[in-house]
This record gives C-alpha cells, sequence and structure tokens, in this order.
C-alpha cells in the first residue's frame, strides 16, 4: 500500500546504496560521509525500503551532532520513517527523539530552532508533540523574526490536530496577543493566518481593530485579509457592505497581486455600480501597468467578464482597454479589439474608429514582421464599427482604400470586400469611393482583390464618366494588344521567357480547394500568391500593368471577371451615351480584349490552357455584346446587384437573430422572494451598501441569482461504478472544468464489516494524468465516504479513467479485497464550443490542417484503374437531409456556418460547413455532403479535419457513435 509523502528530492538514478554500507558511514566521524550517508538513506526511504536497523545507529552517532547540514538532513530522515505500528500506536522508541528536539528548540542559533519548528508542522502524532508543547510557546518571543514565524505555525498545526484543542486550548488567545505586538510582516501574516483558519471572530476582531492601518500592512497579510473577507462574505451575506470598504481601500496598496486580488474579489461579492466600477478601472490600471504579456491576458479575461455582466459601466473604459493595443503581441491585440467591439456605443463610436485609425496608419511605418497581420484585425474591426455604425464610414473607407495594394493578400482582401459593402449601403459615397478606385486599381497585386475590385467597378460606375474612366482604367491595366504574338508562339523558348519574368512567384501545379458550398475544385496556386512587383517584359510597355501579370500567369478566372466588367461596362455605356459611334468604338475595343485573351488562353505560350469554365463565360459575354436582348440586359445590370443587396440583408438579420438570442436571459421563478429596498430601514448603510442591496435585488428578479446547472441534467452525470451485489457499492460525479476533471466518488460500505484501508486506486489513459493519490479510509459498517480525486487535462482527446477499490475487513487484515471499477469515459463534448470564424478563414484552415478524418468509403473504377471519392450511405434511419444535419450539430455541439438561406429549397443534396473551438485553443472544422438517393435514403460522407490528430479522431469516434445510434 503506498503512503503518502510531504517531501519531493530530486536524485540520479543509480546503483542503490546498501544498508550495511550506510551504517558503516554513520558510524564513523567524518562530517562528510555522514552527510552523504544520510542523503542515501533518505533515497532508500523516499523509494519505499524499509531500514529499521538504522534508526538506533542515527540516535546513537547522529543525533548528537552540532552540524547543522546534518541536523537538517535528520528532521527529513525523522519526518518520512514510520513512527507509528499497524494499530496507529506510536513506536517506543520514538520517545528516545523528544529530548532531542527539545534540545533543538532551546538551541542557541536561530536557524536550528526555525527548522525544527518547521518540522513540527508536519507531525500528526500527538503522544510526540505533548512534551514540547511549553518549549514551542517559548519561542513566541524569540528575538529573531525567522523562528518567531515557524513559531506561530507550529502553534497552529498542533491546534488543528484532532487533540490540538485539549493540547492547547489557549492557543488562539496567545497568537492573539502575540499578532498585537509583533512587528515582522511574515510573523505577523502567520498569526492572522491561524486566528483566521481556528479563531475566525478574533480575526475579525482585530482587523476592525486596526481597519485604519491596512493599507500599511505587508503584501502577504493583506493577501490573508482578502481570503478571511471572502470567507465571511460568502456566510454571511448581510454584513459584506462593511467589507467592501476595506476591500476598496486596498485598492490603493503598492502590490499589484494584492490590487489584481481586490478588483476580484470586489466583482465576487459585490454588483455595485462603484464597486464594478473601481474594479474595472483597476484592471485597465494593470493592463498598461504590467509588461508580462501573460498578466495582460489574464487582466482582457477579466475585462471580458465584466463586459458580460456588466456592459454599461464597460463602456466607459472603452478607451482605456483599447491602449494596450501598443503591446506588439498578436493574441493581446486580438483579445482587446474583441472586447472593444462590443463595448462601441453612439457616444463614443467617433474616440473608437479615431484610435484604429491612428493603429492603422502606425503599421504603414513599421517594421514589424507582423504588421499585415496587424493591420488585417484592424481593418476588419473598422469593417465592424461601419457596420453597426454607417455614419462613420465617410470617415475611414479613404483611409483603407490606401491598402488595397498591400502584400499582405487577406489584408488586401478585407479592405476591398469593406469597401464593396460599404458602396452599396452608403448610396452617398458611391462617387468618391469609384473616383479613389479607380486611381488606385493599378496598385492592387492580388487576383482575388483585383476580381472583387472589378465587380465593384462593373456595377456602380453609372454615370458617363464613371463608364468611360473604367473601361480607360481596364485597358491601362491590361497593356498593349496582343498578350503574344505568333512568332513568339513558334518559337517556344522565347515564348516562355517573357511570361516566367512577369511573375515569380506563381506556381504552375495546381491542387484542391474547399469551395463555399463544402466540396472540392482545382485551383491555381497563382490565385492564392500576391503578385511581385512589376518586370520589364520584351515588346511591351516598360511597366506591366497588373491585369496583364496576373493573366500572362495563367489566371484566366481574373480573365473572366475582366471580360465580365467589361461586357457590363458597355451595356451600361449603351444607356448613357448618346452617340452610337462612341458606343460601337467601346464594344470593338472590348471584343478585341476578350478575344485577344480566349486566342491567349488556347495558345501553347502557356504551361496550361483556359479552363472550361472561364472558356464558356468569356464566349458567353462575346456573344452577349455581339447581340444584346432586354432580358439578358435586365439580368447582366440589375439582377447581379439585386443577389448582393439581398446577401447582405440575410447576413445583417442572421446577425441580428444571433444578437438577440445572446440577449435572453433566464427569468425567476415566479414565486421567488424579492426584497424591496425602498421599505428597509436605511439607518447606518452607505451609499455602497445601497447600491449593492439595489443591484442584488435587481439580479434576483431578473433570475441572475438561480442555479446555472439543471438538477436533472446534474444526474446524468452519476456514473455506476460497482455493480449493487458487490460488498462496496461505488458511484461517480464527474465534474468537467476546463483544464481538470473532478470525482466526487462516494463509496457505500454494505457489509456489516469494518473495512480497514480502504484505498480508491485509478489510472487514466490519454492525456490525463491524476494529480494526486487518495489516502486510505476506515469505513465503519453500512457507512458511506465522500472522496475526491483530481485529474488533470492536457488536450481535447476522449479519455478512460478506470481502477479499482481496495480493502481489508477487520476479521481477516492479511487478506485484501479487490473491485474492479467500471470505466469512466471522458467525453469530448466537454471541451469543445461552437464558434465562429469567416468563411475565407475557414477555407484557410481546411488546406492547412493535416489532420483528416474521412467517413466515406472509397470505390474502384475498372475503366480508368484509380481509387475515386464514393457516396457512402450514412448509417442512419433519417430520411431528411436538414434532419441529418441538425442531429449531427447537435451530436458534435458545433456551430453551422453555412448559412440558412444556402440550405433552403429541395435539390436532394446538401453541403454544409461546421466549426467548433477547443477550451485548449484548437480548432475543429467538419465538413458535411449528402445527397438523397431515389429510395428515399441519405448517402454521403463527412470530413473531419484538425491540426491535431486527437481532436479528429475523437470527434470522428463520437459522429460514427451517434449515427449509430439513430439507426
Amino acid at each position: 500500500m503506498e503512503k503518502s509523502c510531504t517531501l519531493i528530492v530530486h536524485f540520479d538514478k543509480g546503483t542503490p546504496a546498501l544498508a550495511n554500507e550506510i551504517k558503516e558511514a554513520l558510524e564513523a566521524n567524518d562530517v562528510a560521509a555522514k552527510i552523504d550517508a544520510l542523503k542515501k538513506a533518505i533515497m532508500l526511504l523516499l523509494n519505499g525500503e524499509t531500514i529499521p536497523q538504522l534508526f538506533i545507529t542515527i540516535i546513537r552517532y547522529v543525533l548528537p551532532s552540532e552540524d547543522h547540514t546534518i541536523q537538517k538532513l535528520l528532521l527529513l530522515y525523522l519526518e518520512i520513517i514510520d513512527k507509528t505500528d499497524s494499530r496507529g500506536k506510536v513506536l517506543p522508541e520514538m520517545i528516545l527523539i523528544c529530548q532531542n528536539l527539545r534540545n533543538n528548540l532551546q538551541h542557541p542559533n536561530e536557524y536550528i530552532r526555525g527548522v525544527t519548528l518547521r518540522f513540527l508542522c508536519r507531525l500528526n502524532e500527538s503522544e510526540i508533540i505533548e512534551p514540547l508543547i511549553p518549549s514551542i510557546l517559548s519561542n513566541l518571543e524569540h528575538r529573531h523574526p525567522f523562528v518567531r514565524r515557524n513559531a506561530v505555525l507550529a502553534v497552529m498545526s498542533v491546534y488543528k490536530l484532532p487533540q490540538g484543542e485539549q493540547l492547547l486550548d489557549s492557543a488562539p488567545e496567545i497568537v492573539d496577543k502575540f499578532l498585537s505586538s509583533e512587528q515582522d510582516p511574515s510573523s505577523k501574516r502567520n498569526a492572522f493566518l491561524m486566528l483566521f483558519s481556528c479563531a475566525q471572530d478574533r480575526a475579525i476582531n482585530y482587523l476592525f481593530a486596526n481597519i485604519d492601518r491596512i493599507i500599511d500592512w505587508g503584501e502577504q497579510l493583506q493577501m490573508v485579509v482578502l481570503e478571511l473577507i471572502r470567507k465571511v462574505c460568502r456566510s454571511n451575506k448581510g454584513e459584506k457592505g462593511k467589507y467592501i470598504k476595506i476591500i476598496i481601500a486596498l485598492l490603493n496598496a503598492s502590490s499589484t497581486a494584492v490590487i489584481y486580488e481586490c478588483a476580484s474579489t470586489l466583482v465576487s461579492l459585490s454588483s455595485a455600480p462603484t464597486a464594478i466600477r473601481a474594479a474595472a478601472s483597476t484592471y485597465c490600471q494593470l493592463l498598461l501597468s504590467q509588461s508580462d504579456n501573460n498578466v495582460k491576458l489574464i487582466v482582457l479575461d477579466r475585462l471580458n467578464e465584466l463586459k458580460s455582466s456588466n456592459r454599461e459601466i464597460m463602456v466607459e473604459m472603452v478607451m482605456d482597454v483599447l491602449r494596450a493595443l501598443s503591446t506588439p503581441n498578436h493574441d493581446i491585440r486580438r483579445k482587446t479589439l474583441d472586447i472593444a467591439l462590443e463595448l462601441i456605443t453612439p457616444r463614443n463610436i467617433d474616440e473608437v474608429v479615431m484610435m484604429l485609425k491612428k493603429e492603422v496608419v502606425k503599421t504603414q511605418s513599421g517594421e514589424h514582421e507582423k504588421n499585415g497581420e496587424y493591420r488585417q484585425m484592424l481593418v476588419q474591426a473598422i469593417h465592424t464599427c461601419a457596420i453597426k455604425f454607417p455614419e462613420v464610414a465617410s470617415t475611414v473607407v479613404h483611409l483603407l482604400m490606401d491598402f488595397l495594394g498591400d502584400t499582405n493578400v487577406a489584408s488586401a482582401m478585407d479592405v476591398v470586400v469593406f469597401v464593396r459593402e460599404i458602396i452599396e449601403t452608403n448610396p452617398k459615397l458611391r462617387i468618391s469611393i469609384i473616383t479613389r478606385l479607380l486611381d488606385t486599381f493599378y496598385q492592387i497585386r492580388a487576383a482575388r482583390v483585383c476580381s472583387c475590385a472589378l465587380w465593384i467597378i462593373g456595377e456602380y460606375c453609372l454615370s458617363l464618366s464613371e463608364v468611360e474612366s473604367g473601361i480607360a482604367t481596364i485597358k491601362q491595366c491590361l497593356g498593349d494588344l496582343p498578350f503574344y504574338t505568333i512568332t513568339d508562339e513558334g518559337d517556344g523558348q522565347d515564348s516562355s521567357k517573357p511570361i516566367q519574368q512577369v511573375n515569380s512567384t506563381t506556381v504552375s501545379s495546381r491542387r484542391p480547394a474547399i469551395l463555399a458550398d463544402g466540396t472540392y475544385a482545382t485551383q491555381s496556386a497563382a490565385l492564392e500568391t500576391a503578385m511581385s512587383p512589376p518586370t520589364l517584359v520584351q515588346g511591351s510597355l516598360s511597366s506591366v500593368g497588373n491585369l496583364r501579370s496576373l493573366i500572362l500567369s495563367g489566371d484566366f478566372f481574373l480573365g473572366a471577371v475582366v471580360a465580365c466588367t467589361l461586357t457590363k461596362l458597355v451595356l451600361r455605356l449603351e444607356e448613357v451615351q448618346t452617340s452610337k459611334v462612341e458606343v460601337n468604338k467601346a464594344t470593338t475595343q472590348a471584343l478585341l480584349i476578350i478575344v485577344s485573351m480566349l486566342q491567349l488562353g488556347q495558345s501553347s505560350a502557356l504551361p496550361h490552357p483556359i479552363d472550361n469554365d472561364s472558356y464558356d463565360r468569356i464566349v458567353l459575354c462575346i456573344r452577349l455584346l455581339c447581340n444584346t436582348g432586354d432580358e439578358i440586359r435586365k439580368i447582366w445590370l440589375q439582377s447581379c446587384r439585386q443577389s448582393f443587396v439581398k446577401m447582405l440583408a440575410d447576413k445583417q438579420r442572421r446577425e441580428t437573430e444571433e444578437i438577440k438570442a445572446k440577449a435572453q436571459i433566464s427569468n425567476a421563478q415566479p414565486d421567488d422572494l424579492i426584497d424591496f429596498y425602498h421599505l428597509k430601514s436605511r439607518k447606518g448603510m452607505s451609499q455602497l451598501e445601497l447600491e449593492d442591496e439595489v443591484q442584488d435585488d435587481l439580479k434576483r428578479a431578473t433570475g441572475e441569482f438561480t442555479k446555472d446547472g439543471d438538477d436533472a441534467n446534474k444526474l446524468n452525470r452519476i456514473l455506476q461504478l460497482t455493480g449493487f451485489s458487490d460488498p462496496v457499492y461505488a458511484e461517480a460525479y464527474v465534474t468537467v472544468h476546463h483544464y481538470d476533471i473532478v470525482l466526487d466518488v462516494t463509496v457505500i460500505n454494505r457489509t456489516k464489516e469494518t473495512l480497514q484501508n480502504l484505498c480508491l486506486e485509478l489510472a487514466t489513459m490519454g492525456d490525463l494524468k491524476l494529480v494526486e493519490r487518495p489516502q486510505n479510509y476506515t469505513l465503519a459498517p453500512e457507512s458511506s465516504k465522500q472522496i475526491k480525486a483530481n485529474i488533470k487535462v492536457s488536450s481535447t482527446e476522449t479519455g478512460v479513467i478506470f481502477g479499482n477499490i481496495v480493502y481489508e475487513t477487520s476479521s481477516n487484515v492479511l487478506e485484501r479485497t479487490v473491485i474492479v471499477l467500471n470505466d469512466i469515459h471522458i467525453d469530448i463534448m466537454d471541451y469543445i464550443s461552437p464558434a465562429s470564424c469567416a468563411d475565407v478563414a475557414f477555407r484557410t484552415m481546411w488546406a492547412e490542417f493535416e489532420w483528416e478524418n474521412k467517413f466515406g468509403s472509397f470505390r474502384y473504377d475498372a475503366k480508368t484503374g484509380i481509387s475515386v471519392g464514393g457516396k457512402v450511405a450514412v448509417n442512419t434511419v433519417l430520411q431528411d437531409e436538414r434532419e441529418f444535419l441538425t442531429h449531427i450539430i447537435k451530436s458534435t455541439n458545433m456551430k453551422c456556418l453555412t448559412p440558412p438561406s444556402a440550405l433552403e429549397g429541395e435539390c436532394g443534396f446538401l453541403a454544409a460547413n461546421l466549426y467548433a473551438k477547443s477550451v485548449f485553443g484548437e480548432d475543429a472544422l467538419v465538413n458535411v455532403s449528402i445527397e438523397k438517393q431515389a429510395d428515399g435514403k441519405l448517402s454521403g460522407y463527412i470530413r473531419i479535419r484538425s491540426k491535431t490528430q486527437g481532436i479528429a479522431l475523437s470527434l470522428g469516434d463520437k459522429i460514427t457513435l451517434k449515427q449509430k445510434g439513430t439507426a
């Protein structure tokens, strides 16, 4: 049976020492040899060895030594040896050490006295301690503070023993007198801790007797005071008003640790606006004064909690929170922006946007390698502000348009998406945005940004001058025609050179990409990379246009977008231009450009020919320009924009619904009691206490004091560990926190015998670790015992806890009985929660994550000889696609990123993306693709991707199990 140990000593594993060698070294006169031998003896004892023959040797040869190191090692040895027999009685030879301990307590050296007093704190045998009590008390008056502070701890440990009140009944009174005259901060802290633990009333009396001097006390004592206040206020909520005054006074303490604890205590005890405002202000000061990034992240978490419960007060602090953006760490910046964006109001929006604009400008001048990523965060934050408060869009949109040519593609993409939304929602800004976009279009270097900007030009160039400027800008960026000559095509080597010089970052290989609906498509790597700076090309302009460079690199999707934009501009020119000659001239030029792109795509000058989709789209543009009809014109000039407006409205509606869902709060029960503070006596109550009473009443009325957990839900977490016929019945209540699991095990003795040395032995499988080993217990007949076990969790992975209960009966002590327990499976659902992410971010993560768990089989194609993805019957009786998707979302505790509008209709096919985040910050991505067969059954597959293997496999097992459960 393993025993608990109170010390850990590091040692290098090697050949263990022999007991005879240790004994000889201890009997020698060499001090160094004795020290080495004592260390070896302690190592053997810690490793489970029993060396009873050494005890008398140590009493004879080691005990009389005056060496301080030997005395310290001797106390460690005495701490870990067995001092009692099998019946719990103190061994007779232990009396031999009492005289030595008494001598140490009266030793002239303060170090010997101090370490001996510390050793006595870990002794549980009252027979050994009883004769030493007078010596312990005399050390309370020693001249050296090291001795006094340990003497107080020794008094506290003696008083806490089972027979402590009989051994030292006057301990609280003695320590109270000691505390009133003591000057050493550590000794005062230990004395106050003793009163706090053993005589709470005396501690409270001392606190209020010295209330004016609390601010001058040491940091350690102030921390114990806060612990006392928390304990008292939890047990007696009616008196917390006078304690809150003490906490607010301590907010001016010199120690940052005390200030942080004060703010946390204030938030936990009081709901008064004055208290919450003081706590929030304290957190903001810590956020700016502390240089440690970990401290800043913790403080931001506290501010985030305050924001959810006291938003009105936090709104006042938004500018103080934003000052944390000066920290170069991106995690801190991201968390700061998340908090600030939920605190913007019409009153502070101008200040917030001004601050964000200043930060954007700073990213231009700085040379930090992650400036692009930070700029992207700022752009997204400004975008959110502009959506909530459209009136600020005019102040930021032109500044952000300077970054359309950003080398960070993601940042530039965010800017152009922001511009696209603002130009639709703010008609007054349309002219200025179009003018600025046409002026800066040549700076854009990314294909995706060019595509979006071209769509804006095609849809929002309405006047004659804007349409003509749009056509001229596109022509300028495309450069001279043709894109290649026939002679170049004849010479394969010469024709390839100018193309390769255009874009050195282009990769000609192709790879699959995840589309918005969850399906795969092939895309060129050129779509993902930013274009390199223009280089000289033979036979062309000295400066190559951005569109020409990207099209020459093989990006024909962009070519199709250019063709569509030119077509829209020409169609609109027919409406605003009265001269038919000018219209025909523009149509001819557009056709020439489009045909040149088509000719380039079908030539051998590029490593890859044009893809079929782009080819069909470009051909459609040619046909449309040659023969336009009113119906087609309406589709191209109106329907596209109407679809975009509908998409924005749907997005706004979904965001509004999410906000309403978050705003729903629980209501109190109709029969709950409410205290009306207006009818209470206000005598002796300060303004702070009145505020606190009001807030408590409001919370009680609105249901915020109701318990979070449902009783029925708690019953579901109780797991039976043994059978009803076993002599010991055990069941566990499992509580899963973020980083640990608490098992509250109830053990019931169902026999008529006393069970001795009953121990709950647990082991774990997976990324779980047992924190501490439960100790042994004695169970009376038909009695029960509550045993707690803590298990540390290090990753999001399904784990298993297993073990057994071992005990001895009073009738047969030599025989041990073992009862094997049922396994406890820790569910991955306890660690992941639904989360949101942008569509672009989802696709980026899907491409990056290497661990994929695919539910589906593959069929072999005999014609081609390769394996291709097949449709796999999903193991379910559900026959409706959306019902199956809802079942998967509920089973996996994930959020569906695909908007409901995309899932509407009856097409027999459904593809959706799901997303969740674990408490450890891991991302879980799921793609569901299902199809309804002719017989009404569902078929398809589910793919899971994550950065780590554990979460992918665990989530896969969960889905497989849940699918079988519905079969």
